[in-house]
């Protein structure tokens, strides 16, 4: 497969995954993953770390969704191309959301954005997973072509 059709299927995994994210928070307050809140922990860290003036809360949320976008996107584009990219799209989506439970602690972000409930936990690794089959899927009819 071509680079640009990887990175096109990848793109759309990332954005399928942030629009799940985005849409049930607002939903769902209670028990959604809040991949969002983890992000801006992160970029604030970055920003200490850089000694570079924090950005106000809706910039910060702005970066957050495009390096969200730009880094699932091309964890996702690792789907690549041939017959089993929708098996690939799966384990990396799984992967993904594992990570996602499972890291946030050990790297000093909290546990609650993604482990708050055992809902939020589910939701966490089947909205990982969710993307990762949208890449998939997207690589396969991409390699059709």
């Amino acid at each position: 497969m071509k680079p640009l059709h990887s990175l096109t299927a990848g793109l759309a995994g990332a954005v399928a995954l942030t629009a799940l994210h985005e849409t049930i928070r607002h939903l769902r307050p209670a028990d959604a993953p809040r991949m969002d809140v983890l992000g801006m922990r992160g970029l604030r860290k970055l920003f200490n770390q850089a000694e570079a003036p924090q950005p106000d809360g809706s910039t910060l949320f702005g970066l957050t969704m495009v390096g969200d976008i730009v880094s699932n996107g091309l964890y996702y584009s690792l789907v690549g191309s041939g017959r089993h990219a929708l098996r690939r799209g799966l384990l990396l989506g799984l992967a993904a959301g594992v990570g996602g439970v499972v890291l946030p602690g050990p790297l000093g972000l909290g546990e609650a954005p993604s482990g708050r409930t055992p809902q939020t936990k589910l939701m966490t690794v089947a909205w990982y997973t969710a993307g990762g089959l949208v890449a998939g899927t997207v690589a396969r009819a991409l390699r059709k072509r």
